[in-house]
């Protein structure tokens, strides 16, 4: 890490004033860190408006500065306030969402934005109609994608991402109709189902010989924890069910309650939150959903507004029939004036009328009492349902937890859902309970992928790959089922795939490495420090080799994140990540330059901490070469490491040599320079000399054919002569006798 002026702030990505010390958007302190560039999922806006030439050429030059600068002001505003980072294109904007702060939610928001602009560009039109005879137009396309993302130069420049998506990002406005918005098919994907999109078409653009898929975004669609999806037969929460239907069943008796549905997440909060409204629902009980939103986490009474327009009845009208709605469902000697507080709260005020005016906390209270005094009222059961509470903003946190201090003399129950971290009021509700999700077992990830993949033989090697990376994570375990399907490793339907490729092809999909980004994103710069040195050492890794690589482990925060734990104490402490795809987005997540810098000093280190055990650590020292771009070192660490293994283990031996074959088949000039040829015959004389003693039996007719090819074209018949042992003991042991005579005779 190096020290600069930034250029956005660290924690919500807008630009600083010069010389501040905090950022004018967030109040967070400013920082003059710049962290390491690295690769991020995000999703990139290109905003421009249409024949800015002929517009420029019909209107006075001051005019059209006038004009832009307005327009572009307001995009970028827009752009900001769902967590973009801007630049300016002259007559647009660019934005991107996911960077420098990762959003596991960047592509919604990034639909947010685009309508947003949209509709900011219609208010600037309709004036510039009026005024200047001129219509103004505006196009928008979004795409999703990897960047690398980090400060260009010296800083100067400015935070920047760069790569193929930002390309196609532009090609997607490029070939939006006027007045729209154009969504890659990597971006419809992601928000598929929390917005409305038109059928998909296929559009021509730069650089592409064949035209690609596309989808106009119409509208964002209303989120209904019931609709939209299909969801798959829920397992291994038998117990958590239980539970939830019984606090179902005295809800709907009159003894209500609030429960807390806590989990990492991915581990399946809102999947359970889905099934206790299904059961709800098919007894005849009311459910109402509220959904709190990263992007509005700082929007006052945002939450709490929803759901009381949900649990009153109005969330679908709006002036007269909503406040006659309100005023039904209140009791009947409610204070007139209270009621125009509610009205005002729930964004109903009759324009006509002016509302009381009253201090915050009296305001409160009298709320307080009046929604209080509606819920004790209430005789029908219902089951209300805060989703992501950890997202919930302040106000609305505070005044949900008065409404719930009277739920249990109800027939209502409450259920939220919160990651581990949330720590809120909502947390503190007395009487309220706690179920805490764990991670699935390995059989009930196994049922899950049985009922997504099928049971195709060709798909068993992929579905226990998925079982390990997935390590009992259900959402980690969907998405990496639908993202082989769309890359076509996967043919066929839901629950009738076949595998068309090796199991090696698992990759951490886009949405889990968004998910696990933004949670690594919220740890301090040491933090971030270690868990990069850390991702490279492995799944395992103990603190002194952290210490060893002059790395300030930070451990404390990192197990309070819940990204590792402390799996030994003594007598050197040892430590584990949490899932193993929180080490693949570590480790992924940095520049393959940074990765290789980690891998050789590791390399060295091994070797510094313990020479007297060189050679047991030869394989492992090799693989970090070989991640280091050092192939030549590797390969001879790797033959080191094959003849440790050779009287302890063969297979692990014959192992060693085969890695060593294929990285001296990778170095430049394999078939010219004597030095490297003497490399690739080395492994393959020792693999043809053992294969006798193989007991996985590796096809052995091309290897020879490679070792007598190899042999001649550098003259060495020694090699040739002792690789060919392994053949005629096979014929032997095949009783072909006469045939390993022969080749006996031709090598000797």
């Amino acid at each position: 890490m190096t020290s600069a002026v930034p250029s956005v702030c660290r924690s919500c990505g807008a630009a600083p004033q010069g010389g501040a010390r905090f950022c004018g958007a967030c109040g967070v302190a400013l920082t003059d860190t710049v962290e390491a560039a690295k690769y991020r999922q995000v999703t990139v806006l290109f905003a421009d408006v249409v024949r800015s030439m002929d517009i420029a050429a019909a209107l006075d030059p001051e005019r059209y500065r006038e004009v832009m600068t307005d327009l572009v002001g307001r995009a970028a505003a827009v752009a900001r306030r769902y967590g973009g980072t801007v630049e300016f294109t002259g007559d647009g904007v660019m934005a991107f969402f996911g960077a420098p702060i990762a959003l596991e939610d960047h592509a919604f928001r990034g639909c947010l934005a685009g309508l947003a602009i949209q509709a900011e560009a219609r208010i600037v039109a309709s004036e510039v109609a009026r005024r200047d005879g001129v219509e103004l137009l505006v196009r928008v396309g979004l795409n999703s994608g990897r960047v690398i993302a980090g400060e260009i130069g010296s800083g100067s420049q400015g935070y920047r991402v760069t790569g193929p998506a930002v390309g196609l990002a532009q090609r997607m406005e490029s070939a939006a109709p006027a007045d729209e918005v154009m969504l890659s098919e990597s971006t419809a994907r992601l928000v598929e189902h929390a917005v409305v999109l038109a059928p998909p078409e296929f559009v021509r653009i730069k650089g592409s010989e064949q035209p690609v898929a596309a989808r106009r975004l119409v509208d964002i669609g209303q989120r209904d924890g019931l609709v939209g999806r299909t969801d798959a037969r829920l397992v291994g929460r038998r117990w958590e069910l239980a539970a939830l239907d019984a606090l179902v069943d005295r809800a709907i008796g009159g003894r209500g309650g609030v429960v807390q549905v806590v989990g990492s997440p991915g581990v399946g909060k809102s999947r359970v939150a889905r099934e206790v409204a299904a059961l709800a629902a098919r007894r005849g009980v009311d459910v109402v959903w509220v959904f709190c939103e990263s992007h509005a986490r700082d929007v006052p009474f945002q939450v709490v507004t929803r759901l009381l327009r949900a649990t009153v009845g109005v969330a679908e009208l709006d002036g007269d029939a909503a406040r006659a709605r309100v005023r039904a469902a209140m009791a009947p000697d409610a204070d007139p004036q209270d009621l125009l507080l509610l009205d005002d709260l729930l964004g109903i005020a009759d324009p006509a009328v002016v509302p009381p005016v009253i201090d915050s906390d009296a305001r409160r209270r009298r709320l307080t009492a009046l929604i209080t005094a509606a819920t004790l009222a209430r005789t029908r059961p219902m089951v209300v349902i805060v989703e992501d509470a950890h997202w919930i903003d302040a106000v609305s946190e505070s005044m949900i937890a008065d409404f719930l201090t009277v739920i249990s003399r109800t027939p209502s129950m409450v259920l939220v859902t919160a990651r581990p971290e949330y720590r809120g009021a909502l947390t503190e509700v007395a009487g309220g309970q706690s179920i805490v999700l764990v991670p699935l077992g390995d059989s009930d990830v196994e049922a899950l992928l049985g009922e997504l993949m099928g049971s195709d033989p060709s798909v068993g090697e992929l579905a226990a790959t998925i079982v390990e990376r997935a390590a009992g994570n259900p959402f980690f375990t969907e998405e990496m089922v639908r993202e082989l399907a769309q890359r076509g490793v996967l043919a066929g339907e839901r629950g009738e795939f076949v595998c068309l490729t090796s199991a090696a092809d698992v990759e951490v999909p886009a949405t889990v490495h968004a998910a696990i980004a933004a949670r690594i994103d919220r740890l301090t710069g040491p933090a971030k420090h270690a868990l990069d040195a850390a991702s490279v050492i492995g799944i395992r890794f103990r603190g002194e080799l952290l210490a060893a690589l002059g790395v300030d482990a930070a451990v404390d925060e990192l197990i309070d994140a819940e990204l590792i734990e402390q799996v030994r104490f003594t007598p050197t402490a040892e430590y584990a990540f949490c899932h193993p795809l929180i080490a693949a987005v570590a480790y992924e997540s940095q520049l393959k330059h940074d990765r290789a810098e980690w891998h050789r000093r590791l390399a060295a280190v091994i070797q510094e901490r313990q020479p007297g055990a060189r050679d047991e650590n030869a394989i492992l020292i090799g693989e970090h070469l070989y991640a280091a771009g050092q192939l030549a070192d590797a390969h001879s660490w790797y033959m080191r490491g094959a003849a440790w293994s050779l009287f302890r283990d063969i297979d692990a031996a014959r192992t060693s040599w085969q890695r060593a074959r294929r990285i001296a088949d990778e170095l430049p000039d394999a078939d010219s320079d004597p030095v490297v040829i003497s490399m690739r015959l080395a492994p393959r004389t020792m693999l043809c000399a053992t294969h006798a003693l193989d007991r996985t039996k590796y096809e052995s007719t091309g290897l020879f054919a490679e070792l007598q090819t190899l042999c001649e074209a550098a003259g060495d018949k020694v090699s040739l002569a002792i690789g060919m042992v392994g053949q005629a003991v096979d014929l032997l042991y095949d009783g072909r006798v006469h045939e390993a005579a022969r080749l006996a005779a031709e090598h000797m």
